[in-house]
């Protein structure tokens, strides 16, 4: 009796199941947090965070491949409608952690998919309905409807982590304008689960800019990063205020002209990453800060002291000598995603096949998922990589 009254005093002890849970493998520590209030609090800790990281050295884990089609987004009367047939948030899992999200039926319910940041998915039906779901908590929240009707639009969702471990969230509503007209503002709405209500604002900039339409923002420290028309780069910081958005244009190199695939990320280092490919192969740069650069530089674009440094040049050439089982690379090949917070690993396409490429060792893998990968009108498709957290963020997502 004595001794099993020592165990479970032992595991309600802080210090001893911190040890115990740095020895649970990533797919497993996540599903820990329902055992009892004190595991959880441990587990979400930002001590436990870091000390998990440098164990495991993995932040995130790939669930699959979500594929939204452009050709319903925002659909006019006369436009595409989406055939029975096709579901409205399809996911290509590549594990099983996918299987039982695609198996459960929520995404039936979520729309079309927009952006994910740290687990959480946004999702509707533009200009009136969205949706936020958070697939460790299966919670599903609707936000109301927003004020503005913005008839195309680009969005952005912020997932700031507080430190009592609850999460909350901004979703950003930018407006594009259908004719491109020249102007040096533009409007937006944002909704924040703090206050669970849109707020109109009017965003300057010193030049005259337009955003591109029906595409998500890369969110890097809280400051926001739209395409731009005209090759540019809208920079949005929502922490300095509801006034203003920089330019900066992008970087120009020997892809520059013709390439057919554009994306966004975060490097490992916390900065923007930038990649642009064409069949022949691709371009990574990284925006870095110049010295004498601050935070503020973001209000007047006119000094904006950033610099483009390429940091990878690939040719597919090289991969392909590695896989000639690959018969579609010379067609199409093109960069789908980046992955989370990491400098040296991406996504490309090659016909159906979706690759692992590290461009510090120059070699690629196959990634195997389950779905209609053959089917996806790659051309009008949104194609990209849902992680979840390799530890959990928070209990529940900020919604009450």
């Amino acid at each position: 009796m004595k001794r099993n009254s020592v165990y479970p005093s032992a595991l309600n002890c802080d210090d001893i199941l911190h040890e115990i849970l740095l020895r649970i493998p990533p797919p497993t520590i996540s599903k820990l947090i329902i055992v009892s209030k004190i595991w959880l609090r441990v587990i979400c800790s930002p001590s436990f965070r870091q000390c998990y990281l440098r164990q495991w050295g993995q932040s995130f884990r790939l669930l699959g491949f979500f594929v939204c089609n452009f050709l319903y987004l925002g659909r006019p009367r006369d436009g595409y409608r989406r055939p029975r047939w096709e579901p409205a948030l399809p996911i290509l899992s590549t594990c099983k952690d996918g299987d039982d999200l695609k198996l459960s039926g929520i995404l039936k319910h979520l729309g079309y998919f927009i952006d994910s940041s740290k687990g959480i998915i946004l999702s509707g039906f533009h200009p009136k309905t969205y949706y936020v779901y958070n697939t460790v908590t299966k919670q599903k929240y609707e936000l109301p409807e927003p004020q503005q009707f913005y008839k195309v639009l680009c969005m952005a969702l912020i997932v700031e982590e507080y430190l009592d471990s609850d999460i909350c969230y901004k979703v950003i509503r930018a407006r594009c304008e259908c004719k491109l007209k020249e102007r040096n503002t533009v409007s937006i709405e944002t909704y924040s689960s703090k206050t669970r209500q849109w707020k109109q604002s009017t965003l300057m900039c010193s030049t005259t800019f337009a955003l591109c339409p029906r595409t998500a923002a890369m969110v890097v420290g809280g400051v926001v990063h739209w395409f731009a028309m005209w090759g540019k780069l809208a920079i949005y910081d929502p922490r300095l205020g509801d006034r203003y958005i920089a330019l900066i244009k992008l970087p120009t190199g020997v892809l520059t002209h013709e390439h057919e695939e554009s994306v966004l990320g975060e490097s490992s280092d916390g900065l923007l990453q930038y990649g642009q490919s064409n069949n022949l192969g691709l371009e990574i740069w990284i925006l870095e800060k110049e010295s004498g650069a601050n935070s503020s530089i973001y209000c007047n674009c006119t000094h904006l002291k950033y610099k483009w440094i390429l940091r990878w040049r690939l040719n597919f050439k090289v991969l392909w000598k590695q896989m000639p089982s690959l018969s579609t690379h010379s067609k199409e090949t093109q960069i789908l995603s980046f992955l989370p917070q990491n400098s040296t690993s991406i996504f490309i396409r090659s016909g159906w096949n979706i690759l692992l490429c590290d461009l510090e060792t120059k070699t690629v893998e196959i990634v195997n998922y389950q779905g209609r990968g053959g089917t996806i009108s790659w051309e009008s498709s949104k194609v990209v990589p849902y992680f979840l957290p390799a530890w959990p963020h928070t209990s529940s997502v900020s919604v009450s």
